[in-house]
């Protein structure tokens, strides 16, 4: 075999990044990606079908094992994902916020499909039902006067727009618990924000909770038992995510804040009365902003 035939049978150099017009910066870039915004220049296959189908699920995957990672670390090691978050680890989990987000929409889907509202109570609920139905039912006269409507008008409009505004304003209940650690853990002096990552996690961990209360009520319910209409079945739910929440709080503090011993006990016990009470108080609140709002 002559020279000539060997050089041209050897793999060829990969030729040199050509030049592409960044469409966003409107700059000449010779590199993989434009330095400025980080776009790639567009090609051929990015145009196709099969192309965009790729890089779908190239993201879908790679989200997908980013927050799979997260939500194990957050059931698998109450608190540690706080701490990861407070101490710089960014890139391996996804952000507190955007892990609680994927909860709240877990647990109003299955609420959804269960047609079982846990926070956004119906208008009977709130006049039957719950703590405050005494001052709901003067309210809601109050409201019907000025507006000149009817009860009968008037809750299937309150029942539309309590489901909307329960999805929406389920940040609420994190701040004020934010708020309560940053009062228990004053002498740290710690930046608010380690407080809110923390809040995020437990009530994400929370929304999962629900969740499945409410599937096993469903699924008790479907098989000829009580459902949450019974008051047994409810208190005993209660409980349970009550006792499920104290533990996970406890476990969740060492980690998270490094405390331990009777003050990690004391702690937990009060956040985990305080975490019912705000959901009741959210409850509340959500009544209000749709009676004056729907």
């Amino acid at each position: 075999m002559s020279h000539a035939t060997a050089a041209s049978d050897a793999p060829a150099e990969p030729p040199p990044d050509a030049a592409w017009l960044c469409p966003n910066c409107r700059l000449e870039v010779a590199t993989p990606f434009c330095p400025g915004c980080g776009e790639r220049p567009i090609k051929t296959e990015d145009l196709t079908f099969g192309g965009a189908l790729a890089r779908i699920l190239h993201a879908a995957t790679s989200i997908d094992g980013r927050v799979l990672r997260t939500f194990r670390r957050l059931l698998r090691h109450p608190g540690t994902l706080t701490r990861a978050y407070v101490d710089g680890q960014r890139k391996p989990y996804a952000t507190p916020f955007a892990i609680f987000l994927i909860a709240n929409v877990l647990f109003f889907t299955v609420q959804s499909l269960t047609h079982i509202s846990v926070l956004g109570s119906s208008l009977v609920s709130h006049l039957h039902q719950q703590d405050w139905k005494e001052l709901a039912q003067v309210l809601l006269d109050r409201h019907l006067q000025a507006t000149h409507t009817t009860l009968a008008a008037y809750e299937p409009v309150f029942d539309r727009a309590v489901v909307v505004n329960a999805k929406s304003l389920v940040v609420l209940m994190v701040l004020p618990f934010a708020g309560l650690l940053a009062l228990l853990f004053l002498g740290r002096r710690q930046r608010f924000m380690a407080h809110l990552a923390f809040s995020l996690h437990l009530y994400a961990f929370l929304m999962l909770l629900f969740s499945l209360a409410v599937l096993f009520a469903k699924a008790v319910s479907a098989l000829g038992g009580p459902g949450l209409e019974s008051a047994l079945m409810d208190d005993a739910l209660s409980v349970f995510n009550l006792v499920a929440s104290g533990i996970y709080i406890h476990a969740a503090l060492g980690p998270a804040y490094e405390v331990a011993g009777k003050q990690r006990l004391v702690k937990a016990m009060v956040l985990t009365l305080a975490a019912p009470v705000l959901v009741l108080g959210y409850r509340f609140a959500i009544f209000l902003i749709t009676l004056h709002t729907a």
